[in-house]
């Protein structure tokens, strides 16, 4: 059955890769689209499962199934799904993935910022100082490094990092990081990334990132020791 699932799966996506589904578009009905396919409707109704779990196929319960938007962000949702149930040594894994990707994004963000974007950046690094409680922290985190790589414009790697942007680990980093008296310092990594980008400097603003990340990183080995 595997097989048969994996074959009607490939046919589904052959048809979106062709345009012959398009996004936003209704798949023919169960019984026409196996027919035309030469497909059990069993087997078309395990790949209707599968490729509605990651987002492919929206199925609309008395109405149809349906192609997504298809847009980075829906795609990207498993992912996200995915990450937060990792753990442990797994974590510094997806923080090496960040280290590698975020400088790029920054990089990207360092050329296209407009000025008011980085205005609205150093806006939001007013909002938070030593006093700020945990969960703030954490979402001035997630908007942070979200809006540097929105800023930089390339919809597949910002969808990307959101999705490796795990809460459960940044909740986990800045408790830690609260609790050795290291938020301030943190923070002011920040403000020198914003400084970065306003200054045009793709160099410093991809050592910045680079070192920021890797200091997350190497805090998150040490608590797993």
């Amino acid at each position: 059955m595997a097989s048969l699932t994996d074959d009607a799966i490939a046919r589904i996506q052959q048809m979106i890769v062709s345009g012959e589904l398009r996004p936003g578009q209704r798949l023919p009905p169960e019984k026409e689209l196996s027919e035309s396919l030469g497909l059990s409707r069993n087997s078309l109704r395990e790949a209707v499962k599968a490729l509605e779990l990651i987002r492919v196929l929206d199925v609309r319960r008395g109405d149809g199934t349906y192609v997504t938007s298809l847009e980075p962000n829906v795609l990207l949702e498993a992912v996200s799904f995915v990450v937060d149930m990792h753990h442990d040594r797994s974590l510094v894994d997806l923080l090496e993935v960040r280290r590698i990707l975020e400088p790029a994004a920054a990089v990207l963000a360092t050329a296209r910022a407009t000025e008011q974007q980085i205005d609205d950046l150093a806006v939001l690094m007013q909002s938070v100082g030593e006093d700020t409680g945990v969960e703030d922290l954490v979402a001035h985190d997630l908007h942070f490094h979200s809006t540097i790589a929105g800023i930089g414009g390339n919809r597949y790697l910002s969808g990307l990092l959101d999705a490796l942007s795990s809460k459960t680990v940044r909740v986990r980093v800045w408790r830690g990081l609260t609790q050795n008296g290291s938020v301030q310092r943190t923070l002011d990594e920040h403000a020198a990334i914003v400084e970065a980008i306003r200054r045009r400097d793709p160099q410093l603003v991809q050592s910045l990132v680079v070192a920021h990340v890797e200091g997350v990183e190497r805090w998150l080995r040490r608590s797993l020791e």
